[in-house]
């Protein structure tokens, strides 16, 4: 059985009033009480209500991005804890807890650095079709430029030795964080699986999630980091 006391959940939201509580809920139902939310600059009451859990709360006062507040949590929690395996998870309600024990049993038992969950070696549930092209088309690119086989490179459910962090700092702020995540674990040499997870798209979700229309401006970053940078 995992030892749960050495997860820590790190989370990032904006605006997410609307779902905050079930998401925590979810995961504290679940086991996992240690957790580091980093609200990006919420204009409604997602920091209000995040306040009245029992977790480690940060905050940006003005909105800087998903790149920008996973570092700022990464920080926090390389400075002030000694948990052993950080684990990515999303506000939206996309993720499932059930998942994070699959994602975070090879780093405990089987010696891997990094763990990405793939929703293509899993589910998905109400996925657009024209998100899923998007997708399938940024993985055909990374796994060219990065020279990687990964079936999913934009999930953000994943899971982190502690270590890797002493190496991988975030400079993209926003989306285009992943691809510079998946560049770094390469180029240091980090010991890498992907592990089915299962992803579930709402009308709400889909709201909140990146527009098609940015993938665009992400693969133009992969193209200027692989090749320019």
């Amino acid at each position: 059985m995992i030892d749960k006391n050495k997860i820590v959940v790190l989370m990032t939201a904006l605006n997410e009033a609307k779902v905050i509580s079930n998401v925590l809920n979810g995961l504290i139902n679940s086991g996992y009480k240690n957790i580091v939310l980093v609200d990006d600059g919420s204009t409604d009451e997602t920091y209000n209500i995040a306040k009245r859990y029992d977790i480690f709360l940060l905050r940006h006062v003005v909105n800087r991005g998903k790149g920008a507040s996973l570092q700022t949590g990464t920080e926090f929690i390389l400075k002030n804890t000694n948990f052993e395996v950080i684990v990515h998870f999303d506000a939206d309600g996309q993720h499932n807890p059930e998942d994070i024990e699959n994602l975070v049993r090879p780093i405990l038992e089987e010696g891997f650095d990094v763990v990405f969950g793939s929703r293509f070696l899993g589910e998905v549930e109400n996925m657009p079709y024209i998100r899923k092209i998007v997708l399938k088309f940024g993985i055909l690119i990374s796994n060219f430029l990065y020279g990687v086989k990964l079936t999913d490179v934009h999930n953000g459910l994943r899971a982190f030795k502690r270590e890797v962090f002493k190496k991988i700092v975030f400079t993209e702020d926003r989306f285009s964080y992943a691809s510079e995540l998946l560049e770094k674990v390469v180029k240091n040499g980090f010991k890498y699986k992907e592990v089915p997870v299962k992803i579930v798209y709402t009308e709400y979700s889909i709201s909140k999630g990146q527009k098609n229309i940015n993938a665009f401006n992400i693969f133009f970053h992969m193209i200027k980091r692989r090749f320019f940078a």
